[in-house]
């Protein structure tokens, strides 16, 4: 499956684009599902599939579900009943909602499928929420924990406080299960990221936070598309500067992306229907980018010249001064920017204390010096 996650800073036209790479891929033979919380303005299509999210009926259909099966306690507590027609969404439903579409793309017999992500940041934040979920699932019910079910009323008594119930781990369990499922599509080979953007300093500032954000989780770019590009032969002069702007972005664009970079025109009206949708000329999407390292940050062994082993992280965009890496254990936490991450360090690299780091051509270089007591010792 092709799985291809479209975002952009909000008013860059975004879901437009969403919609018309979705059409694209269709009209080119892939069954291709689109994932959306907006309104999409395209018709049936043979071979497209659209899907939109309506956060506020997957909230209210779980809590009522939760409700009918803890009904029984409920009722020993007096509580008072919900009814659905009182519940609205809460925050991050919205998210939680799009993270359910892409666990269950995974499981569907679609070629292709395009997500109409939030804008940015807020994209970059929710694909790194599954990770991130998992991790305090971990860290507060370690499944290695678990004590026994014989051994819970004695264990109880010894340590003089109630053992979780089963029920808790066994709901960390399935939490896990579902966070692993949209985490395996936004990691998956074929998964890319299609940025959408106006050329200006705003969408050049906009691109440079996506890049460093993109490489810090680890995600790969399809393309950069630029958008509402206008024509060189307008002939109105109230437009000489702001065409003037976009072909100086456009000119560092290119020289920074090539090929992966694609213009698109401005239509001097809103895309209405299928017809504008294909004038626009999106691109369906192309094979997905070789990864022979799977998307791991290689570590260079450099013990024989300096001492120190080297651990490569692509940081394009990033600023020395928004740089900051914590060792935690046998974690590893980089911000960079607005953006942070904690990672497991490599293997080797737990056997070893930092050494100092560099940032060099939008790359951070992390070396890391082994510790006697750790080390395999050579005679």
């Amino acid at each position: 499956m092709r799985t291809l996650l479209v975002t952009g800073p909000g008013g860059s036209g975004r879901t437009t684009v969403a919609t018309a790479t979705a059409l694209t891929a269709a009209r080119e033979g892939a069954r291709t599902l689109l994932i959306s919380a907006n309104q999409v303005d395209t018709a049936e299509e043979p071979g497209l599939t659209v899907r939109r999210l309506a956060p506020g009926d997957e909230f209210r259909d779980d809590l009522l579900a939760l409700q009918k099966k803890a009904s029984s306690a409920l009722d020993l507590l007096g509580a008072g009943r919900l009814e659905g027609e009182e519940l609205t969404p809460l925050p991050g439903s919205d998210e939680l909602a799009l993270l359910r579409a892409l666990r269950d793309a995974g499981r569907d017999a679609y070629d292709t499928v395009v997500v109409d992500l939030p804008p940015l940041p807020r994209a970059l934040t929710l694909l790194a929420l599954p990770e991130q979920l998992r991790r305090y699932l971990r860290r507060l019910l370690p499944p290695e924990r678990q004590a026994a079910r014989a051994l819970r009323p004695m264990l109880g008594r010894i340590a003089g406080v109630p053992m979780p119930a089963d029920w808790l781990y066994e709901t960390a369990a399935r939490w896990d299960t579902e966070l692993a499922a949209a985490q395996a599509v936004i990691e998956d080979p074929g998964t890319t990221v299609r940025l959408v953007v106006e050329p200006g300093p705003a969408g050049a500032d906009a691109v440079r936070a996506a890049a460093t954000g993109l490489a810090l989780q680890g995600l790969r770019a399809d393309a950069l598309l630029a958008n509402r590009v206008l024509p060189d032969d307008t002939a109105d002069t109230w437009f000489a500067g702001l065409i003037a702007q976009q072909r100086k972005i456009l000119a560092e664009w290119t020289g920074t992306y090539g090929e992966e970079l694609r213009t698109l025109p401005h239509l001097g009206h809103d895309p209405r229907g299928g017809d504008d949708l294909a004038a626009l000329g999106v691109p369906a999407p192309g094979a997905a980018p070789e990864s022979p390292e799977g998307g791991q940050w290689p570590v260079t062994d450099a013990l024989a010249d300096d001492g120190v082993l080297v651990w490569h992280i692509p940081l394009p965009g990033a600023v020395r001064e928004e740089l900051g890496l914590i060792r935690r254990g046998d974690e590893l936490v980089v911000t960079a920017g607005p953006f942070r991450r904690i990672v497991t360090l490599p293997s080797a690299l737990r056997r070893c204390t930092v050494a100092g780091a560099g940032l060099r051509d939008g790359e951070l270089r992390v070396r890391f010096t082994p510790d006697p007591d750790l080390w395999p010792r050579t005679r």
